[in-house]
């Protein structure tokens, strides 16, 4: 510790015009002389050494103390200026040997360190003009340690440092004062601010506490372009004075969490700062709070138990003092705020009281206003009832009954110079720190009339405010209503109905259906069941009942009310046409499209007849027709009304009115269903821009919106995009709507397709059994909605390699679909050609034929030749035309698609990318290997770009692309992709999924390939097993690794099991496909080798015979021994696999048959194989 020093006057004094000085001045004009002595203040603890041996930084002392010795000098009060007695004097002269200095801050001083960064930025900026900064906010927010935490960091940059209190005129005059005398420059406040002005240094001048919004903060500022200037004030106003400003608020939480063990002497702890979390969490971070509770809790020694005394004590902790303290503050929370209150004008008190009754956020002058146009009528409650609320409002009314802005905005920025109320200049909306707000409702006096007062002003407001409002939307309105609810306050029967309905428009369907079940009932017992007003209550549960998903009793409702309206009022009555509307949404809810249909065709005729064209009752049914044609299928009639819906919405309510936004996302879901994602892509991007600003994020109409643009782009394959608005979407719905809502159920089943469409198949699965579950419970086994969820479920089946399961959930699908929707209906042709899907992957590829013919036939003539599931379906036929071995088929069907593709969805579309895929793999198998490989390679890169490396798409690519190296003879990195593509696919789908049993059988090909064939093997005995276990002894797939191990153990020289297999092979080849397949030909083949090889000559005579038989020989004058007739038989089969073909030449010839062929011409036919010259071929052969 360094030794304390004396000095003379120094250019750096800091100096405190506080409190203590406040009343006293010292004027030297009328002293002998004075001494000034300069004290240091202790130095600060030393800093942590560092670890190569040096010393740290310095502690922080406690500043330098400047004592004033006067021998004999006249002492001046504030409050005169005339000299008193000696011994008055000599008393003051004592007083005043005081020391004075700027206060550090608490040393429980914790965080801000944005705001201190702020600060430390602005003052930093370089020399220039005076610079002002201003901390502005609630009292108790922090606002005078943060400034004193800044003047203890930054004392190197300043010279002289004055701390004035601000508060009132008083220690402001005095604060000046004593600068002056300080300085040697006078002895009134006029010469303070003087020496300021003059002295050209960089001075600090702290205007603490500048809340008195009666005192012009100007006349106090220095006149002059240098120094540095803090003002700390709860005035927001303030800001004008100043280069940059800073509201301080609430803490971050991890400071708040770091601050309150620190007050209450506890060892931080994981433990301690739990509770410490939730404590500062219910205190919203306000640091003086935070200091109370430490305090208690220090007192106390029991943290544990604070949480739950505040919750039951709240009013009497916040007012609260500790007795001991870190600072001079001397105010509690309460006690501050109401130090403020009591500065505030009686019409300024009362309307901060009324809006500590509302939601402390989302504050609006609109509600006010609202409840002033509220008349008071004989449904209503009586003006007796509402004299408080009438009275209140008469405040704020001029004298011809008008809302009186001008007079409002007064009362609020009263109130805001207290920073008692906030205003968000974005948002155009006050707000009250949940605190304040507290305070506010526990220290009233009486309480629950404040609260009926503001309820009924809500009622009012709600009452008279139009149903589409941009001023005062829902949003703004729900917290404020729900905050009346719970309240528990008993308005009248109207109001209620009132909250009733607007929070139905809010889309709080819960909370509505509460409050309309219960005023229903009142309304039957007083008004009785056929009253307009009872029938009103029930059309409008009904709605909500729609809402929630309880279609059936919407339905009883809805039936009940047309058949009221129909007694009562007429069948061409609005009221009777409006109920026969609803009745047909509801139908359509319930799958029953055709009565939907029925009545809303209905409706729309009564309403052109009655209402005319451009009605918008008539619009409304226009745009439900269309609705209804999209359900049954019939997509170009609901888009010619979609577009005519949209375009008189427009003229008749504007671009921006709800009612135009919903018309423009039906117009878009039916640009989806026609395939045309672009539009569909733009209407809902325009949908969702107009929605947040109306509606906000969180109203159902808006989340139906994202849902809707989900799917968008997940047609459009931008699946990560559709994944997030997904996710988001479920989130929504779970918390608004519950997890059994059909909305909510939907979002998950939409997000499980999307992850379906990610490759993330065991997350898809995991969403869509769930999804069927529900729907099967709520809406029974033949809804729609629940088929859907099978036909889903069963897909994802598909592509975890549960062919069985997918298969019987399709035939289920397609059945129902047909019995409901019809055969044409395109989801009747959609499930068709799922289950074609499905029998291609089970190897029933007649059957896969049979229904892709018939979806590609329908779909053109439905949807025509360009909509994506034509195109789907022209796709799927050309996979099964393949797997036939018709490969010029398929190549044509797939060109098709992929131009296509391109022309719609563009080159980067997945659905394009896929395209090239199935082409490339189709390029292979007619043995044009050189361009399979450039598109296989393009495809990928696409794949590892759009999809990443780990996405099936991308893996499925590299395996091809392996298959296309081995065609080549590039085994080597066949052999080095198709490994990696077994570990990627045993990684991420698991041992047996037939994704990988395929990676498998595919590695033991190259291995072949490579001569070795014990590894060939071991792989082609694994694959031979896992495919009898999951696909049965007689799938293709099975069959084929049958041969495979067959040749395998050939060419390892045990001709017995490859007889074995190869028996077995052609016995199955020939059941299942019949004898001139070319798989059938190509074992017969193989087995004939394997007979030659075993020398069992004779029986492979009478093979070559068969062949013979079922392809003719054309010459008679072939000789039995030479191998000619059974090239030429065998001929349709290596062309069609020339991979196959050339492997089968090369063991065709045992070395014994070498002489009848010469090698050149084994040569030369497998050249004429690979170029696929059939005609030449046979003529090399004779």
């Amino acid at each position: 510790m360094e030794p304390s020093g004396e000095a003379g006057m120094s250019q750096r004094t800091s100096v405190l015009l506080s409190e203590q000085l406040e009343g006293t001045m010292l004027s030297p004009d009328h002293f002998a002389p004075v001494q000034l002595r300069i004290t240091g203040g202790q130095g600060g603890s030393g800093g942590q050494g560092h670890s190569d041996g040096t010393g740290g930084r310095g502690g922080d002392g406690l500043g330098p103390t400047l004592n004033i010795t006067a021998q004999a000098f006249n002492l001046h009060t504030v409050a005169s200026s005339e000299p008193v007695s000696p011994e008055s004097q000599q008393r003051k002269i004592r007083e005043a040997q005081i020391g004075v200095k700027c206060p550090l801050p608490s040393r429980k001083f914790q965080g801000r360190g944005n705001i201190l960064d702020s600060m430390h930025d602005f003052f930093s900026s370089g020399p220039g003009n005076q610079k002002i900064y201003l901390l502005h906010g609630l009292g108790d927010a922090g606002k005078t340690q943060i400034a004193l935490k800044f003047i203890k960091d930054s004392l190197s940059h300043f010279l002289e440092i004055f701390f004035v209190d601000t508060s009132t005129i008083t220690t402001l005059t005095t604060g000046f004062k004593n600068i002056a005398v300080i300085k040697h420059f006078g002895d009134s406040h006029q010469d303070g601010l003087l020496w300021l002005a003059s002295n050209v240094a960089e001075w600090l001048l702290v205007l603490d506490n500048a809340d008195d919004p009666s005192i012009n903060l100007h006349d106090w500022i220095p006149e002059c372009d240098h120094g540095n200037i803090i003002i700390t004030t709860r005035n927001p106003g303030l800001s004008l004075h100043a280069g940059s400003h800073t509201l301080v608020s609430d803490m971050e939480e991890a400071d708040a969490v770091a601050l309150l063990p620190k007050t209450a002497g506890q060892k931080a702890t994981v433990h301690t700062e739990q509770i410490a979390a939730e404590i500062v969490k219910v205190l919203y971070y306000l640091p003086l709070a935070i200091v109370q509770a430490g305090a208690f809790i220090l007192k106390s020694q029991n943290l544990g138990s604070y949480l739950d005394l505040y919750k039951a004590n709240q009013t009497q902790l916040l007012r609260e003092k500790p007795t001991q303290t870190n600072d001079r503050y001397s105010w509690t929370v309460y006690t501050t705020w109401e130090l403020s209150f009591k500065q505030l004008s009686p019409q300024a008190a009362m309307l901060l009281q009324l809006c500590s009754f509302l939601h402390y956020n989302g504050i609006t002058e609109e509600i006010f206003c609202y409840a002033s146009r509220y008349r008071v009528g004989p449904s209503g409650p009586s003006e007796e009832e509402l004299q408080e609320t009438l009275k209140s409002l008469s405040q704020f009314v001029g004298p011809t009954g008008e809302w009186d802005s001008l007079q409002f905005t007064f009362s609020m920025n009263e109130i805001q110079a207290y920073s008692l109320i906030n205003f968000d200049e974005e948002t155009k909306l006050f707000s009250i720190h949940p605190l304040v707000h507290a305070w506010g409702q526990a220290t009233m006096d009486n309480p629950e009339n404040q609260m009926l007062t503001m309820g009924n002003m809500l009622g009012m407001a709600i009452s008279v405010r139009p149903s589409w409002d941009r001023t005062l939307p829902s949003l703004v309105l729900v917290p404020h209503v729900e905050l009346a609810v719970q309240s528990d306050i008993h308005l009248s029967l109207v109001f209620r109905e009132h909250y009733g309905c607007f929070f139905s428009e809010a889309g709080k369907y819960r909370q509505s259906a509460s409050i309309l079940e219960v005023v229903l009932g009142e309304y039957k017992q007083i008004l009785g069941e056929d009253h307009p007003n009872t029938i009103g209550i029930m059309n409008n549960l009904g709605n909500i009942y729609q809402h929630l998903g309880d279609y059936q009793n919407a339905k009883d409702l809805r039936v009940s009310v047309l058949e009221k309206w129909k007694k009562i009022l007429g069948e061409a009555h609005p009221h009777t046409i409006g109920a026969m509307g609803n009745l047909g949404n509801i139908y359509r809810h319930l799958g029953d499209y055709h009565n939907a249909k029925d009545l809303e065709v209905s409706v729309l005729e009564k309403r052109k007849k009655i209402l005319g064209e451009d009605h918008l009752d008539t619009i409304s049914a226009m745009g439900n027709v269309g609705i209804t044609h999209w359900q049954l299928g019939d997509y170009q009639n609901a888009k010619d009304l979609g577009v005519s819906v949209l375009e008189k919405r427009k003229q008749v309510l504007g671009e921006d009115h709800p009612g135009t936004i919903s018309a423009m996302a039906s117009l878009g879901i039916t640009y989806e269903q026609l395939g045309d994602y672009q539009n569909a892509k733009y209407l809902g991007l325009s949908v969702l821009e107009k929605s947040k600003q109306i509606l906000g994020e969180d109203h159902p109409d808006m989340i139906s919106v994202m849902n809707n643009l989900g799917n968008t782009y997940r047609h459009l394959g931008d699946y990560q995009n559709a994944k997030d608005l997904q996710v988001s979407v479920l989130e929504k719905w779970k918390e608004i709507l519950g997890e059994d809502h059909p909305h909510t159920i939907s979002a998950m089943g939409n997000l499980g397709n999307t992850y379906g469409q990610l490759g993330d198949y065991q997350n898809a699965k995991d969403l869509e059994v769930p999804v069927l579950e529900k729907r099967k419970k709520i809406l029974g086994e033949d809804h729609l909605d629940t088929i859907s969820a099978m036909g889903n479920l069963g897909i994802t089946h598909r592509q975890l390699g549960d062919y069985q399961k997918a298969k019987d959930l399709g035939v289920y699908v397609l059945e129902k679909r047909k019995q409901i929707l019809g055969e044409d209906h395109p989801d009747t042709i959609s499930a068709m050609a799922s289950l074609g899907i499905t029998y291609e992957q089970l190897g029933d590829y007649q059957n896969a034929k049979y229904l892709g013919v018939s979806v590609l036939e329908k779909s053109k003539q439905i949807l025509g030749e360009d909509h994506p599931a034509t195109i789907r379906a022209m796709n799927n036929l050309g996979s099964t035309y393949k797997q036939l071995g018709d490969y010029q088929n398929a190549k044509d069907l797939q060109v098709s698609v992929l131009e296509k593709h391109k022309q719609i969805l563009g080159e980067d579309h997945p659905h394009t990318i896929g395209a090239i895929y199935n082409l490339g793999i189709t390029y292979g198998q007619l043995g044009d290997y050189q361009n399979a490989k450039d598109l296989q390679v393009s495809v990928l890169e696409k794949y590892k770009q759009i999809l990443g490396e780990d996405h099936p798409h991308t893996i499925g690519t590299i395996y091809n692309l392996g298959i296309t190296y081995g065609q080549l003879g590039d085994y080597q990195n066949a052999k080095d992709l198709q490994v990696s593509v077994l570990e990627k696919y045993k990684q991420i789908l698991g041992e047996d999924h037939p994704h990988t049993i395929g990676a498998m059988y595919n590695l033991g090909i190259t291995y072949q390939q490579l001569g070795d064939y014990q590894n060939a093997k071991d792989l082609q005995v694994s694959v031979l097993e896992k495919r009898k276990q999951i696909l049965g002894e007689d799938h293709l797939h099975t069959i084929t690794a049958m041969g495979n191990l067959g040749i395998t153990y050939w060419q390892l020289g045990d001709y017995q099991n490859a007889k074995d297999l190869g028996v077995s092979v052609l016995e199955k080849c020939k059941q299942i496909l019949g004898e001139d397949h070319p798989n059938t030909i190509a074992a017969m083949s193989n087995l004939r080798i394997t007979c030659s090889a075993l020398e069992k000559y004779q029986k492979a005579k009478g093979l070559e015979d068969i062949v013979k038989e079922s392809k003719g020989a054309r010459r008679s004058r072939v000789s039995t021994q030479s191998p000619n007739p059974i090239l030429r038989g065998i001929l349709p089969g290596l062309l069609s696999r020339p991979h196959t073909g050339q492997i089968i030449l090369r063991n065709l010839i045992p070395e014994s048959d070498i002489s009848i062929v010469s090698q050149p011409v084994i040569s030369a036919l497998m050249d004429k194989i690979h170029n696929k010259s059939s005609d030449k071929i046979e003529s090399d052969i004779d």
